[in-house]
């Protein structure tokens, strides 16, 4: 797969065994308070996110949390919804149904929650409902190989040391 967004090609699969697979929990941690470690979260990830590897549009492309939406426009002006956020409760935690490149109707869960430990703020990323996409075993498969590059770079846009 080329990219976090990549989308596998659909494979067959048992009754239930979309079910059987087991979430996806990330924890980093960022020199920073929690408030801090959200704004950088939410109103900055255009400055972190590794968009050259893990986007619709590639490098040059911008993404921002705007209003119930995380969006990301191309150059030219394109736009493409990775998610629609239904839970939002700054500065602690946001829940989004998650389908970059793709449809609503393929998502999958994405929930970050962020809380005050003595280093900073540990941020908890868990990825969810691989029942929800097109390819279950391969979607969460990507997302095991792209996350930990992903928060790494937010870790170091925080002032962490990164992996």
């Amino acid at each position: 797969m080329d990219s976090l967004f990549s989308h596998p090609e659909p494979g067959p699969i048992r009754d239930g065994q979309a079910f059987d697979l087991e979430p996806l929990v990330f924890t980093v941690v960022v020199p920073a308070p929690v408030a801090h470690a959200f704004m950088g979260f939410t109103d900055h990830p255009h400055l972190w996110w590794p968009l050259e590897e893990h986007s619709v549009y590639g490098a040059g492309s911008h993404v921002e949390f705007e209003e119930n939406l995380i969006l990301e426009t191309a150059e030219d002006g394109r736009t493409s919804v990775w998610g629609t956020i239904d839970d939002w409760q700054p500065p602690l935690s946001f829940h989004a149904s998650w389908y970059p490149a793709g449809t609503a109707m393929w998502s999958t869960e994405l929930r970050v929650a962020f809380r005050a430990v003595d280093d900073g703020t540990e941020v908890r990323l868990v990825h969810e409902g691989w029942e929800g996409a097109e390819d279950p075993a391969g979607t969460r498969a990507s997302y095991e190989e792209g996350w930990p590059g992903v928060l790494e770079r937010y870790v170091r846009f925080m002032g962490g040391a990164g992996g």
